[in-house]
């Protein structure tokens, strides 16, 4: 296990905290990603000493020469994940290390060095203990927790870096679409693409989100909060949202993307999996052509459709708008699987249910 140097900014220049009570009904000026805590964790790696100087230090730029690897081959990958004031004033993590081993699947995919999960972990909750008053009250509010890792080694010549930095910052957010739990409006792309089988598509990669960006603004123009992405051999199957996997509840199934490669492997997506089996649900992992899904849709055949990820947790969908036309999901309303597993889910986080899966971890 790792030992960490902690140098804590002076307390006379901790930043402003924005609002982090509020009373019932009042509007959150949280957002998502708009503000940072006053520390970050850092280790540094070199293949003749592997991970060394973990540390937390005030929350501050990055040094970076301008030939960094990974301004130039795009080694950078991430995760997302958060922690939780819930029960008692405790705060709890969800699938923490389910985190990292899918960080630890990336890292490998872009020929990086993994990281060691338990000293990952204990800097995480080192981090968040000395930024606990950082972490909001209330359901639907929470510290988000960004591990990063990138190249840093300062070279031009297309090969895997020999040096990298991993660091976690973090910050408090509170909903992560401005509709909040309220169904959103999406756009099925049909003349981009976000990935390929053999691809990044299972990697959470910066290059992913960047392949997304121009469809999803396209789509923001039109009116819409995402976009759901086809397949790219055949534009022809359903895949996954652009910050979301996809599920849809069909006469009395609930179908997903299977894991072929080029979609990525949503840890809510796996909790919301696991949990609907266990209710008694058919859950099946298969391919779902637009076509089959449009002709459901226009014999009242779908009860729901709904996105799942760390951010959101669960995202009912009310609109879907694909060739043209657009076609109303629910009534546009929340459905009532989508409001039940979003409750349940957001209650283990919490720590306000009993957890048979043992996802949750109290920090504090």
């Amino acid at each position: 296990m790792i030992n960490i140097k902690i140098e804590k900014r002076p307390e006379n220049q901790l930043k402003p905290k924005p609002k982090l009570k509020y009373a019932e009904n009042e509007k959150d000026e949280l957002g998502f990603g708009k503000y940072f805590s006053d520390h970050m964790f850092l280790m540094d790696y070199t293949k003749d000493h592997g991970w060394n100087n973990a540390r937390i230090i005030p929350y501050s730029d990055l040094p970076m020469d301008p030939a960094a690897m990974v301004f130039h081959y795009g080694q950078a990958i991430f995760e997302g994940l958060k922690a939780y004031r819930g029960k008692d004033d405790h705060i709890f993590l969800f699938r923490a290390r389910n985190n990292f081993e899918r960080f630890n699947r990336s890292a490998k995919r872009l020929c990086m060095p993994r990281v060691d999960i338990d000293s990952a972990v204990k800097g995480l909750k080192e981090l968040i203990k000395i930024d606990k008053d950082w972490i909001p009250y209330g359901t639907g509010r929470a510290l988000y927790i960004r591990p990063t890792m990138i190249a840093t080694e300062p070279a031009l010549g297309v090969r895997p870096s020999s040096t990298y930095l991993f660091f976690i910052i973090v910050g408090p957010v509170g909903a992560y679409y401005p509709e909040g739990f309220n169904p959103v409006k999406i756009y099925v792309a049909d003349k981009y693409v976000r990935a390929v089988r053999g691809g990044l598509g299972e990697a959470k990669t910066a290059a992913n989100y960047a392949h997304s960006l121009y469809a999803a603004e396209e789509a923001k123009q039109l009116g819409f909060t995402q976009v759901l992405w086809l397949d790219a051999i055949n534009m022809k199957y359903v895949e996954e949202v652009g910050t979301m996997n996809i599920f849809f509840y069909i006469n009395d199934e609930i179908i997903t993307s299977p894991l072929t490669g080029s979609i990525l492997p949503g840890i809510t997506r796996d909790s919301v999996i696991r949990i609907a089996r266990d209710w008694g649900y058919k859950v099946s992992e298969r391919l779902l052509s637009i076509d089959e899904l449009i002709h459901h849709i226009e014999k009242g055949e779908v009860k729901e459709i709904f996105g799942t990820g760390t951010a959101a947790i669960i995202s009912p969908v009310g609109e879907l708008y694909y060739r043209g036309k657009n076609y109303s999901i629910a009534d546009g309303k929340v459905g009532e699987l989508s409001k039940k597993l979003f409750d349940y889910i957001q209650d283990l986080q919490y720590g306000m249910k009993p957890d048979p899966y043992e996802w949750v971890e109290q920090v504090i």
